[in-house]
């Protein structure tokens, strides 16, 4: 997840994309990471699932887009670090041409970015952009020399835009690259909630263990973000019950996660 630009790999200080990675059986952490991850599963104990789950949706959303939407590009902003069914590898599983930007700031995730273009199919295109999501005219500015903007683009921030320095700044981000895009183009975004203590608590601890601050927003506010665009069913609603199979639903853990995927008209 981007947090401010960083020229080197910091072992000392928790990372959200490190620890996010241990909660999904990652080995790309830290001592640190592991420390603060399993704090934070003490305070909050639904946060693993928030991971595992983050991943079900993305794969789903992707499918989505790739398939019946006929989406052939894609710009994964604050992609974190690679664990199992990455954007690309999902698109190109389904349209063997499609082209996928991913952006960080990260160094980790950037060293981890560059394996990721051996595993591109050969007629796709998978890259990455060095780029701190605070700054989207220059991610859309670089992701033009990758991406055909006169044509439909899936624009992805999954769960990463808590760490937006302001609300304001949230939806700053979000409509100057959604602006950027044409119509028929698409935006999946999530990020976690207010309504869970236990979440709110974790939040607040993990910003005092020297990590960048991550700010979880009510409900309203993650809804006002797809204002302009058109909603797919479901709607805005928890990321778990996302075009999830119907015999699966009954077994779904509720978490604060919300989100959903909407269309530029």
């Amino acid at each position: 997840m981007p947090s401010g630009h960083n020229t080197e790999i910091r072992t000392d200080i928790p990372h959200s994309a490190r620890i996010w990675n241990y909660w999904m059986g990652g080995k790309d952490n830290y001592d640190i990471d592991r420390q603060v991850g399993e704090a934070s599963l003490e305070i909050d104990p639904d946060i693993g699932a928030m991971a595992t789950e983050s991943r079900r949706f993305l794969i789903r959303a992707v499918k989505h887009l790739a398939g019946e939407a006929g989406i052939a590009q894609f710009l994964d902003i604050g992609t974190g670090l690679p664990t199992m069914q990455n954007t690309h590898e999902v698109a190109q599983s389904i349209v063997p041409d499609a082209r996928i930007v991913y952006v960080d700031n990260d160094p980790l995730v950037l060293t981890h970015a560059r394996a990721l273009l051996t595993s591109t199919t050969d007629e796709g295109v998978t890259t990455y952009i060095e780029a701190d999501f605070h700054n989207p005219e220059q991610i859309v500015e670089e992701a033009r020399n990758v991406l055909n903007f006169t044509k439909p683009i899936g624009v992805m921030f999954m769960g990463v835009l808590g760490h937006a320095r302001t609300y304001e700044d949230l939806r700053r981000i979000v409509n100057t690259v959604m602006a950027a895009v044409p119509s028929g183009s698409y935006l999946v975004y999530w990020d976690g909630t207010t309504d869970s203590p236990h979440y709110v608590r974790m939040c607040d601890e993990y910003a005092k263990s020297g990590g960048v601050p991550y700010y979880p927003r009510t409900q309203d506010e993650l809804r006002a973000v797809f204002e302009g665009l058109e909603l797919l069913d479901p709607g805005f609603g928890p990321i778990t019950h996302w075009r999830r199979p119907e015999l699966e639903l009954a077994r779904v853990r509720e978490i604060a996660a919300y989100g959903g995927v909407a269309r530029k008209p």
